[in-house]
């Protein structure tokens, strides 16, 4: 199973996107969250491209923002304002956390090449009047994306794109499945490349490449750990650190799930093909598994993430937090504490940007892995 091609595209994402843009001819929409609906913008004829942020200095973003402002808010500005966005047609801001929509003010001023749609979806999500609402925002999108792009949206586009979505949701979820059982089958680093490409390259092309990559799993089932290791999952809003993976594996871990929106909740829930296609996109953005920024309950994170813990039979759990990240910082002691309660190992580990240290979270990685 040869996975450089996607090792290429997880460190080279904007290369992929000008190059399939000039190849395909199709336009390249930027998005930044896990909740903003990706099937409209495949349905556009469009390429969904998740801004990650730039790996480089911050030069340009410090003048617009306060000191408090997180890392990737910060570095994708970085990355608009020195041109390395230059490629992209558009840009969907959807309505999350207040830094990412005071990004969307700030962009709206100072980022003026292409296209700006701000998607202000409901907090409250387990409500009646929250679905009714959702279903006007996308109509509204559609009609958005249908000027800014120059297209009609057509039913069975939709559907069309449903189809692709719930096959690239489905080849996930399996290899989620495949690597919980059998860890051996697929290091931690190609497993992210996996994971984040697919919110980079086209769609269509990766469906294909995930049914061979599953199919390849399903042949090598018969590798197994030789070594007992302690079993992990990862908590968090985005992980833009293949080199976790690593150090857990060097240090006797495997990740062998995650609650993160740049991981399975980004994947979790396939959509309805037979019921109207907008109102199955509401649905399953309505009722997929919740982030800090979005509510159905008090206790709906914790139930959710003790339940991941003990069905993939986790020895312990990583909290990965953005510094400054509000939503997730706010949510992190109720987590805790029930995690406590339940007396399941945990951990901190806050990041700042992508600049990884690599010996110091090394050092506190092994400890926990020995303390498990």
């Amino acid at each position: 199973m040869n996975l450089q091609g996607l090792h290429s595209i997880q460190n080279h994402p904007n290369k992929y996107s000008i190059r399939f843009k000039n190849e395909s001819g199709k336009k390249v929409v930027g998005y930044f969250c896990s909740y903003t609906p990706e099937e409209l913008i495949f349905a556009a004829n469009a390429l969904p491209f998740r801004i990650f942020g730039t790996r480089g200095n911050i030069n340009l973003a410090d003048i617009h923002l306060q000191a408090y402002c997180c890392s990737p808010v910060r570095n994708a500005l970085e990355d608009a304002l020195s041109g390395n966005l230059n490629f992209l047609d558009g840009v969907v801001f959807p309505h999350s956390c207040d830094s990412m929509q005071r990004l969307s003010d700030i962009w709206r001023l100072n980022v003026l090449m292409h296209f700006h749609i701000d998607v202000v979806l409901p907090v409250k999500l387990n409500t009646e009047s929250a679905r009714e609402y959702m279903i006007g925002v996308l109509n509204q999108f559609k009609h958005n994306l249908e000027k800014n792009l120059g297209v009609v949206i057509s039913e069975d586009s939709l559907r069309q794109a449903i189809s692709v979505y719930n096959q690239i949701r489905k080849s996930i979820k399996m290899i989620y499945d495949m690597r919980h059982a059998n860890p051996a089958l697929l290091t931690g680093s190609d497993f992210y490349s996996i994971v984040k490409s697919s919110m980079i390259m086209d769609r269509n092309a990766l469906a294909g490449l995930l049914r061979e990559i599953t199919a390849d799993l399903e042949s090598n089932k018969k590798i197994q750990d030789t070594i007992p290791l302690k079993r992990i999952v990862l908590t968090g809003a985005m992980c833009e650190h293949p080199e976790i993976y690593r150090i857990i594996e060097d240090g006797g871990g495997v990740v062998v799930w995650d609650d993160l929106c740049t991981g399975y909740r980004y994947f979790e829930g396939e959509l309805d093909s037979t019921g109207d296609p907008i109102s199955s996109i509401a649905e399953r953005y309505l009722t997929r598994i919740v982030c800090p920024a979005k509510h159905t309950g008090l206790s709906t994170r914790a139930e959710n993430l003790i339940d991941i813990v003990k069905s993939k039979s986790a020895d312990g759990v990583v909290f990965l937090i953005q510094k400054f990240c509000d939503p997730h910082s706010f949510d992190y002691p109720y987590l805790k504490n029930q995690l406590d309660n339940d007396g399941i190992p945990n951990t901190l580990i806050e990041m700042e940007g992508q600049a990884f240290v690599g010996e110091r979270l090394k050092t506190r990685f092994d400890a926990f892995l020995e303390m498990l």
